[in-house]
């Protein structure tokens, strides 16, 4: 929460304490909560102090509650006046100087408003989109790429240290299909009837490669032995592959701090070492040949780790990987963006890693569901414009990226997502991306126009501030100050949603009091007063966008 909204808290802790102690003497008296009520006309908060003391004390809640109204004192607070409720409830009313500190802590803080040391430096690396190498980036890459790169920026926001991290699987099966596809397209450029297996890669890119990797080196590789030619398609083809990852996310204004090799993971040696550790550990057994986890130990499924043929199966290098980032690389908390289908494969990490005395808590797993994309109220499998699957890059050929990124995180993780492609692009008071932007640029209009009809606006006084009293003025303002906690509740569920929610709901609160306070042709004090809660509420805005990597702009 905000310092001021903080400092209030506390404030009628210490109030509502020293009043009992005057009342009852220095007892020592349990904890209580100061809530916010559903209904704020009740009070701004209410303290249920009476009621958790009742027994201790040995008297009915309103009974204490009476006893500290009459001895409580507000003097150098931020609470005007409170009142007694229900049965026993005290509620509490804040002074116009809290609301109008709310306004000068926003206008100082500024572009750093909402930020907080929450997360008090821990180092957290967090994991996401590491699409398959051999291939374009699918729409649920979209997604995660959004849901990975807001969440890590709202946790930077919480005051964690946060890096951003690209897993790319360059060994493995995928890898040999990979180099078997592109072989049988290289050689299909010089020989006949080369069939293609029903589940090698078909797509266009595999033969651009195969065909550029010809323009070079012609038929050369063509009487290679297979093993060579393979190796060499592959390290033609896959550098390429990665760098254009590395282009298409750049474009959805994602950048990321490391882009860690499978690869290398077997060249230090560490799959290796993951596997001596865990038969070390216990936890392992053979049968018919292969190495296996007893994971019934830890409350999974057994699984193998290294096959029969002496093939270490693909979690290996898995667990190899979130043991170097929490064992190696020291980080506090692992983070990984994954698809749904994975809600098994998570289990098995966390028991592999507690058998090697790896904390397993340390590690967290966001699962997102699927995504349909819509266009007429019809779902769609195919670009309009290319006829094939939709990807991450056809996508931001159809959608405004601002759109993208701001749609990916309307919903949890785990909730089905239907993306509606005429929404996107519309501008419309429906479109939520561009509900939120015009607010922005209303605002940032209303400011031009003051200033050019020679308006002079300047820090307001708080006697000026005093002055916002209407009921639409009262809840924007206190809707301003839930950013800090909103940020840190988001980063503590690993949920960006409640950001872009936030977003919406602060715009909306904005048109409702234009609606009805008037900014222009009003006495100056208020106008004073109201142009500077129009400038912090573009403030607000303006870091989440900033925070979410959309533009503000300020004329739509």
């Amino acid at each position: 929460m905000s310092q001021i909204v903080s400092l209030a808290k506390e404030q009628i802790v210490n109030s509502i304490t020293s009043a009992a102690k005057k009342a009852f003497g220095e007892n020592e008296l349990a904890p209580f909560s100061v809530e916010t009520p559903s209904n704020r006309e009740h009070g701004d908060y209410a303290a249920n102090a009476a009621l958790i003391w009742a027994k201790s004390l040995k008297k009915s809640p309103r009974d204490i509650a009476g006893e500290i109204v009459n001895n409580i004192n507000f003097e150098n607070t931020y609470i005007e006046r409170c009142e007694i409720a229900g049965p026993g409830f005290i509620n509490l009313f804040l002074s116009d100087k809290y609301y109008g500190d709310i306004l000068l802590d926003i206008e100082e803080k500024g572009e750093n408003y909402g930020r907080s040391d929450y997360g008090k430096g821990k180092r957290v690396v967090v994991e996401f989109v590491s699409a398959n190498p051999t291939g374009p980036m699918h729409i649920g890459n979209a997604r995660g790429g959004a849901l990975g790169d807001c969440l890590s920026a709202v946790l930077d926001a919480a005051g964690y240290a946060v890096e951003r991290e690209f897993y790319i699987n360059d060994a493995g099966n995928q890898i040999e299909k990979f180099g078997l596809s592109l072989d049988l397209r290289y050689r299909e450029l010089y020989e006949d009837n080369i069939e293609m297996p029903e589940d090698s890669y078909h797509g266009e890119d595999i033969i651009a490669h195969a065909k550029a990797f010809a323009e070079i080196h012609g038929d050369k590789y063509i009487n290679k032995p297979e093993s060579e030619r393979r190796a060499a398609l592959v390290d033609f083809a896959l550098p390429k592959n990665i760098e254009g990852l590395k282009t298409d996310l750049k474009k959805y204004r994602i950048e990321y701090d490391t882009w860690f090799k499978e690869s290398s993971l077997h060249q230090s040696g560490e799959t290796k070492k993951i596997i001596e550790l865990l038969v070390k550990s216990g936890h392992t057994y053979e049968s018919e040949g292969a190495l296996w986890f007893k994971a019934t130990d830890f409350d999974c499924e057994d699984f193998v780790l290294v096959r029969a043929n002496g093939v270490p199966t693909y979690v290996v290098p898995d667990i190899a990987y979130h043991y170097n980032k929490l064992e190696v690389r020291k980080f506090d908390r692992a983070i990984d963006i994954l698809g749904a289908d994975h809600h098994g494969y998570v289990p098995r990490l966390k028991a592999a890693l507690t058998a090697l005395n790896v904390d397993a808590s340390r590690l967290d797993a966001v699962l997102m569901q699927m995504v349909r994309l819509v266009k007429d109220g019809e779902v769609i499998k195919a670009s309009k414009r290319s006829g094939k699957a939709i990807t991450l890059v056809t996508l931001l050929d159809e959608v405004p990226i601002d759109a993208a990124r701001f749609f990916f995180n309307l919903r949890e993780p785990n909730s089905h997502f239907d993306f509606d492609l005429d929404l996107a692009v519309s501008e419309s008071s429906n479109n939520p991306v561009y509900y939120v932007q015009y607010a922005y640029a209303r605002i940032c209009s209303i400011i031009r126009n003051l200033e050019s009809q020679g308006v002079e606006l300047s820090r307001p006084t708080d006697e000026e501030l005093s002055l916002l009293k209407e009921k639409e003025e009262r809840e924007l303002i206190l809707y301003l100050s839930a950013l800090t906690d909103e940020i840190i509740q988001s980063a503590k569920t690993y949920d960006s949603a409640r950001i872009t929610h936030y977003a919406v709901e602060l715009a909306t609160k904005f048109h409702k009091f234009y609606a009805v306070c008037r900014v222009k042709d009003i006495d100056k004090p208020l106008q004073n007063a109201r142009a500077a809660l129009c400038k912090d509420v573009a403030t607000v805005l303006k870091n989440i966008l900033t925070m979410l990597k959309i533009t503000a702009p300020e004329k739509m």
